[in-house]
């Protein structure tokens, strides 16, 4: 029910005016939404594989032009790489353009060559203070470039977002890197995190707030086992983790488990989106 409210800064000198007042809204919870994925881990593991494994038609921006030599291997049935895009602008503009009805799965491969992107957009569009270009982040001015990034990467984040209200799983591939942790109750360590922009002071963290976005944060490492006298020994064999432990930075709101990846990669989606 609408009501009426006193606007007492309308009307001095006169009768107050009577502005509507609003009301709350309620809705249903969107349960056919998409999912938000960041699978990341070493070079050459299988990233780019099982990510063509999500459910399919699976539309790629192959920023890192790696599927015309995985094509024999993960197949290209299904597989409908996004032509055109070399730029940042260019990869937001085709994730804002149509087209994208039949499609049920978007991954960027990878996340770390679309930040590359969006370092060489920023360098291109924001001037220094004195209005000079910037050679590099660096030339801004003390942690002034890296926020410049931040604010560029962001709304890519909500283009996706409006690709996951229209019910299509978004995945954004990253390689690793290692980051000493900070711990307040004792000695810091060093996990495995994706690489993304993550300054020391922890503003303008690109890392962080895609690790905030996403519903899963997956990490795909060798499984090593550790002998009697201390040395590490594997066969090859991988797992996907989806909870964190000290030496990588995991999550996932639907599953709660480690899950071994096969050969094929197959029938690891179906344990974590469900």
């Amino acid at each position: 029910m609408v009501g009426k409210v006193q606007n007492k800064a309308v009307g001095i000198g006169g009768p107050p005016m009577m502005t509507p007042r609003k009301t709350v809204t309620f809705g249903q919870v969107a349960t056919k939404s998409g999912h938000r994925i960041v699978l990341y881990g070493p070079g050459g593991i299988g990233k780019t594989t099982l990510a063509a494994h999500l459910p399919g038609p699976v539309a790629f921006f192959d920023l890192d032009e790696s599927l015309g030599r995985l094509g024999e291997q993960i197949g290209l049935a299904g597989i409908m790489p996004v032509e055109g895009v070399g730029t940042w602008a260019g990869l937001r503009s085709a994730l804002q353009s149509d087209g994208w009805d039949k499609v049920k799965t978007i991954v960027i491969d990878t996340g770390t060559r679309a930040e590359e992107l969006a370092v060489a957009h920023t360098l291109g569009t924001v001037k220094k203070e004195q209005g000079a270009t910037a050679e590099n982040v660096e030339s801004y001015g003390y942690g002034k470039g890296y926020v410049h990034v931040f604010d560029t990467f962001l709304p890519l984040l909500a283009d996706l977002d409006r690709h996951c209200r229209a019910g299509r799983n978004v995945a954004i591939i990253c390689h690793d890197c290692t980051a000493t942790v900070p711990n307040p109750a004792g000695a810091d360590w060093i996990r495995y995190e994706p690489r993304l922009q993550s300054p020391t002071s922890g503003k303008a963290s690109i890392r962080l707030r895609v690790k905030e976005w996403a519903d899963h944060v997956c990490f795909m490492g060798y499984d090593v086992a550790v002998s009697k006298d201390g040395k590490g020994q594997g066969a090859g064999t991988r797992t996907i983790y989806t909870q964190e432990l000290p030496h990588f930075m995991a999550k996932s709101r639907t599953c709660q488990q480690s899950i071994p990846v096969g050969e094929d990669g197959k029938g690891v989606w179906s344990e974590i989106i469900k």
